[in-house]
């Protein structure tokens, strides 16, 4: 299919109130946005690497020299129209857009989505997390809906065909995943925590 994983990687991340770029915050000693280049390293399905930084990321910019990824500067001024922009500019096709922020990811969990949207049909799909998963392990959810009588959060996990990326509306598949792995965004100090102790508990098992 000839996957490309598209790393969102240039917005301001406002909420963290830090002063540092949301991608190189460290969790363990290592920038989260590692953690997701090391899983999509690791992902069976995931052809080539790209990353999506914008002028309020120039540090983030500078480490990628460091991996074997694309780099491709968008505007930043929202995720959207950035991951659009960065699908046109690099002639995209099939496309897995994954927040730069979510550091429990794995490489199989990455084929796992993949495999879901290629045996869906649909030219999109998007991974959500139940709330409560959120809930229990002390994380908040900005943004939720009901989906099959369960309320349910945006993962920033998602598949579109890049060929269709102007389109406003997209027949979509809704993946809900009930894994903390992808449960885990880190856009506040409570939430980074939240990940070092996971992160810790795992490397103990």
């Amino acid at each position: 299919m000839g996957v490309t994983a598209l790393v969102m990687a240039g917005g301001k991340g406002t909420r963290m109130a830090s002063s540092e770029e949301k991608p190189l915050l460290q969790v363990c000693g290592k920038p989260v946005i590692q953690y997701v280049l090391n899983a999509l390293k690791n992902a069976g399905k995931v052809d080539s690497i790209a990353v999506a930084v914008s002028g309020y990321t120039p540090e983030t910019t500078k480490l990628m020299d460091d991996f074997p990824v694309t780099v491709v500067n968008t505007p930043g001024r929202e995720y959207v129209f950035d991951l659009g922009y960065a699908v046109k500019k690099l002639k995209l096709q099939t496309v897995l857009a994954v927040a730069a922020d979510l550091p429990l990811i794995t490489g199989e969990i990455v084929d796992a989505i993949i495999e879901r949207y290629e045996r869906c049909g649909k030219p999109a799909l998007a991974v959500v997390v139940p709330m409560e998963t959120k809930e229990k392990l002390g994380l908040a959810g900005d943004y939720s809906f009901v989906m099959a009588n369960r309320r349910v959060v945006p993962a920033g996990i998602n598949m579109i065909d890049g060929r269709r990326i102007d389109e406003e509306e997209l027949d979509q598949e809704v993946y809900l995943l009930d894994r903390e792995e992808v449960a885990v965004n880190i856009n506040t100090v409570q939430e980074l925590k939240i990940a070092e102790k996971l992160i810790v508990e795992a490397l103990k098992r």
